[in-house]
């Protein structure tokens, strides 16, 4: 498997890596000795310093993605960097929108097409079997979840949608939990969407990253296209729908 490749390196200085994440690939290994994404970047890093000067490089994983998610992250590269996107992340200063193909089989609301709706329901975490559900408000170790989503486009066809969401929160499946709890589950979601198809993959993708350079201040706008081909059924364009 490919970890990533130097195409998939959106940009990177001395404070920050941002990197695109394929699909399947885990950001970090509950695995000792596994690789994944975090230890590839490592590796690329190691492999960029001058013979006889070599020395662990640092790299500070700031988000992250559910393994089968592709999609943006950034990267803090020193310690001082790290902090500073930290405290964006925990004071909501950092933007992370993200695109999605849902069943949709409620043909009453497409009259709210491209009307951004929210989702505030409370999650619980189940470590045993890594899910999350939605409980009532109360429940011992719930967390409440926070989304705003926009229905783009309608495929009656074949009773899909292209969604934009926006996470407010960040919490475990929040996005594949929240929008199956509203009855409109993920394709190719095989925790959370009893009727996806195998051959999908989950349909998915961390499309749009926003924040501020953490040494310069500078707002930055990174955005990718899914890969998945089930998003390829819809007309619009996509990285231009995300930005409406």
């Amino acid at each position: 498997m490919e970890y990533f490749l130097k195409s998939d390196i959106l940009y990177e200085d001395d404070a920050i890596l941002v990197v695109r994440k394929r699909a399947q690939v885990a950001v970090q290994s509950a695995r000792s000795g596994q690789m994944d994404l975090e230890h590839a970047l490592l590796n690329y890093l190691a492999g960029k310093q001058t013979a006889g000067k070599r020395q662990m490089p640092y790299l500070a994983v700031i988000h992250r993605l559910d393994q089968p998610v592709e999609g943006i992250l950034v990267f803090g590269k020193t310690q001082k960097a790290a902090a500073a996107l930290n405290r964006q992340l925990t004071g909501d200063q950092m933007k992370k929108r993200y695109l999605a193909v849902v069943e949709w089989k409620d043909t009453e609301q497409e009259g709210c097409l491209r009307q951004e709706q929210q989702l505030v329901d409370e999650l619980y975490k189940d470590g045993r079997s890594n899910t999350s559900r939605v409980v009532q408000k109360g429940y011992p170790g719930a967390k409440q979840a926070v989304l705003s989503f926009q229905i783009l486009e309608v495929c009656q066809e074949e009773g899909r949608a292209l969604a934009a969401i926006t996470l407010k929160t960040g919490r475990h499946h929040q996005i594949r939990v929240q929008m199956a709890h509203a009855g409109m589950p993920l394709c190719g979601d095989k925790k959370y969407n009893p009727g996806a198809q195998p051959e999908d993959g989950l349909a998915l993708c961390a499309a749009e990253l926003v924040f501020s350079h953490p040494i310069s201040g500078k707002k930055l706008c990174f955005q990718t296209e899914p890969e998945n081909p089930i998003f390829s059924r819809f007309n619009q364009i996509i990285i231009k729908s995300s930005q409406n």
